[in-house]
């Protein structure tokens, strides 16, 4: 009889989330981690760190997630972010077609600088807007009060470019949760993401370019998930001196990208 107390084994992934300011980045990692939504978040300076633990069945993944900024003077600071990722959510607001051609840049910028063979989600947003992604929770669904059809990208554009450039692709509300555990099963999946174990070496499994998943992944309180959130503390750029933000985390021990 097999020992049920045999712990699973464990890796890494280093993910970060890249888009244009305003897109729902933040929304959707708080989504994840949390099972939580504000409606009015403030804007992210620099960059924020968020663990999420995840309990498969027959393995434990630690995402890693690197919130960055998406206001244009921060753009500079995303490579030390996105340095040695295995995995990147490209995010855009299907409301707003200019941030389709942000993502866009992002795209091309991981797959130029980014580590080989990394996984890139891109993701439209705010789904809910569009009308398409049901209530959010404690909302009738029959109020007759829906924000109607605000879309401005069509799935059949954003998907054609997906898979043209060999991405995952999924669209989300971040206000209603619905698609953004599933975004975070298809990063999860080991024939897509490379792993890093606990002794810190990694596997391929795979490739890029798989657009479902069959894992189950905890994704949150009540969810199997164990979210975490670990403010950053702003510090002056010594090299520069002209006041960049540059963040650590506040253990010592946690290795920067």
């Amino acid at each position: 009889m097999a020992d049920t107390n045999t712990p699973k084994p464990s890796s890494s992934v280093k993910l970060v989330l890249l888009g244009e300011a305003a897109v729902g980045k933040s929304s959707l990692v708080l989504r994840f981690v949390n099972n939580d939504f504000q409606e009015n978040k403030e804007p992210t300076i620099g960059a924020a760190f968020l663990t999420q633990k995840c309990n498969l069945p027959t393995r434990t993944i630690k995402f890693e997630i690197w919130d960055t900024a998406g206001q244009e003077r921060f753009a500079s600071l995303a490579p030390m972010y996105y340095r040695n990722a295995q995995a990147a959510l490209v995010v855009y607001d299907l409301t707003k077609p200019t941030s389709l051609v942000k993502a866009k840049h992002w795209v091309a910028e991981l797959q130029r600088q980014a580590s080989p063979g990394i996984v890139i989600a891109l993701v439209g947003n705010k789904l809910d807007l569009a009308g398409e992604s049901g209530p959010a929770e404690g909302e009738d669904a029959d109020d007759g009060q829906g924000p109607g059809d605000a879309r401005k990208v069509s799935t059949e554009e954003a998907q054609a470019y997906a898979e043209e450039e060999r991405l995952l692709f999924f669209e989300t509300s971040a206000k209603t949760g619905h698609n953004v555990s599933e975004v975070f099963t298809a990063i999860a999946d080991p024939r897509n993401v490379l792993e890093v174990g606990e002794g810190g070496g990694g596997s391929r499994h795979g490739s890029q370019g798989r657009r479902g998943a069959e894992s189950q992944l905890g994704g949150g309180p009540g969810r199997g998930g164990q979210g975490r959130l670990r403010l950053l503390e702003p510090r002056l750029c010594l090299y520069c001196g002209q006041g960049a933000a540059i963040f650590f985390a506040r253990r010592f021990d946690r290795r920067l990208p």
